[in-house]
């Protein structure tokens, strides 16, 4: 079987494999928005880094595709869906918090997360 038959990613290093997933300036926000409760695209959409509703439904597509999260319809016409994590997705809330950690060492102008953000092991 020929590497591209057996992996999506572009190697078997787990820094480039996650890249791969979450590597893009918008996915690590959306999971950080589902992580702080906001289930719905119009939700997403009322984030302070404004995404694009083009870019917004195809990382919604990519973070269900990769298992991050689950889909599920809350109203049939016009069809709209809500999004929850799955475990796997919560299991990056430890990335998200060494994340901003650094951010705020580094960059000092960032926002500090809430303190309930920052605690929470929001069922890893």
């Amino acid at each position: 079987m020929s590497k591209s038959q057996t992996s999506p990613h572009r190697s078997g290093c787990p820094i480039a494999t996650t890249l791969d997933i979450v590597g893009d300036r918008w996915t690590l926000v959306i999971l950080r928005d589902m992580i702080n409760g906001k289930k719905r695209f119009s939700e997403f959409l009322d984030g302070p880094e404004r995404i694009a509703t083009n870019v917004l439904t195809d990382r919604l597509a990519l973070i269900e595709a990769a298992g991050l999260a689950t889909r599920q319809a809350y109203q049939q016409r016009p069809k709209r869906f809500e999004y929850e994590l799955t475990r796997k997705g919560r299991g990056l809330l430890p990335v998200l918090q060494k994340i901003c950690l650094w951010a705020n060492k580094h960059y000092p102008e960032t926002w500090t997360p809430p303190p309930s953000f920052m605690a929470s092991q929001k069922r890893i």
